[in-house]
């Protein structure tokens, strides 16, 4: 975490990390269309298995629920409902994202939403020393560890991918 002169300022998300002392390596791909995971990973050069795309649903019963799941792959929504102890669980509609979160579609982070929902993190993320996911905006990615995650956001693992 050097201080070298980045082209972009810190994010809500890097200043709520710094505040937990969760350490954490930012990383920006900048001007370029990547919008999906995988575009991301690609401007970054970094393998979509690491990159984690952060995804709100809303279950049958009302409750919101976080997911983070690798690029590459599809958030299973009978695995990610059983996860959370739910009959059903589906994706919350694009408009409803920035009311809810505080985020836009694409700048979705775990860490400082408006308020905490229970967040669950695909288990293919053990597998890695660090991961990558949404440091809050467009252009910016967070790398850190599991543990170091943990200081900033409580989460679960489970198999939700498919």
């Amino acid at each position: 975490m050097g201080n070298k002169k980045q082209k972009m300022e810190k994010t809500n998300v890097m200043r709520l990390m710094e505040q937990k002392k969760a350490a954490y390596t930012p990383h920006y791909y900048g001007d370029t269309d990547a919008v999906s995971g995988v575009d991301v990973a690609a401007a970054l050069g970094q393998d979509p298995a690491r990159v984690f795309k952060t995804l709100v649903t809303v279950a049958g019963s009302g409750e919101h629920y976080v997911f983070l799941v690798p690029a590459e792959r599809e958030l299973d929504l009978k695995k990610a409902a059983k996860a959370v102890g739910e009959k059903s669980i589906g994706m919350i509609k694009s408009k409803e994202l920035l009311p809810l979160t505080g985020y836009i579609h694409g700048g979705c982070s775990p860490i400082g939403m408006k308020k905490p929902f229970r967040t669950v993190i695909d288990a293919s993320a053990s597998g890695f020393d660090t991961i990558l996911f949404s440091a809050g905006k467009i252009g910016c990615q967070a790398e850190t560890s599991l543990a170091e995650l943990a200081k900033a956001v409580s989460f679960d693992l489970a198999d939700i991918g498919e």
